[in-house]
C-alpha cells in the first residue's frame, strides 16, 4: 500500500495571515441630491431639491473630474447637500452598520487618501474620500 510522504512547511514558508479587519474608517463625502432622493432637501441651502436624477448624475460627475484630496473639503462646503458640508464633508469615524450599504462598502474598500468613484444611495450621489 502506497503512502504519500508527509512533510511540514517551515514557518518561514507559511502563507501570511490575512491583515486585520478595519474596525472603523473616517471619511469626507460630497452628496448631490435629486428630486427622487429619500429626503430631497439640501442641508446647505435648506431648499427643496428640484434637479432630476439625470441632472444630479451629470453634476456629480463634473465635480468628480475636478476633485483632489487637497480641494475635497472646499468642494464639499460649496456643493454638498449633506449637513456635513459645514465640516468640509467630514463624517467623522464610523463602523460597519452605521451607513447605507453601498456607501459603507465603498468607504471600507478605499485606501487612506483615495477618492471613490460616484456611489449611489437612497440619499443621492456621493463621492467619498477616506481620511483615516
Amino acid at each position: 500500500m502506497y503512502s504519500a510522504p508527509s512533510f511540514a512547511v517551515p514557518e518561514s514558508e507559511e502563507s501570511p495571515s490575512d491583515p486585520p479587519a478595519v474596525e472603523h474608517v473616517r471619511c469626507r463625502h460630497l452628496l448631490i441630491k435629486h428630486n427622487e432622493s429619500r429626503n430631497p432637501v439640501s442641508r446647505r441651502t435648506n431648499l427643496p431639491i428640484t434637479k432630476t436624477r439625470a441632472e444630479a448624475w451629470r453634476e456629480i460627475h463634473q465635480l468628480h473630474r475636478s476633485l483632489t484630496t487637497v480641494n475635497f473639503a472646499s468642494f464639499a462646503q460649496k456643493y454638498s447637500d449633506c449637513g456635513s458640508y459645514q465640516k468640509g464633508g467630514d463624517l467623522g469615524r464610523f463602523t460597519r452598520g452605521m451607513m447605507q450599504r453601498s456607501f459603507e462598502d465603498t468607504a471600507f474598500r478605499l485606501e487612506v487618501g483615495e477618492i471613490s468613484n460616484v456611489v449611489e444611495t437612497d440619499s443621492g450621489f456621493h463621492i467619498i474620500v477616506r481620511v483615516e
